[in-house]
């Protein structure tokens, strides 16, 4: 009897996802990949005594 209703259980889980999804929703919780963080600096506003900036954007 236990098997039979985990078995159903299962089947209308199915359903619901089957739905779900046509709704165009997401029953599936897994880790979603976590957003980066890219800290910027202010360029400097008048010249600087170093020469090299090859890994800066100003």
């Amino acid at each position: 009897m236990q098997t039979f209703i985990d078995i159903l259980v299962g089947l209308i889980a199915a359903l619901v996802a089957t739905i779900l999804a046509q709704l165009g929703l997401n029953v599936d919780q897994r880790a979603s990949e976590s957003r980066e963080v890219h800290r910027t600096v202010d360029c400097p506003s008048g010249p600087s005594a170093t020469v090299s900036t090859a890994n800066r954007d100003c």
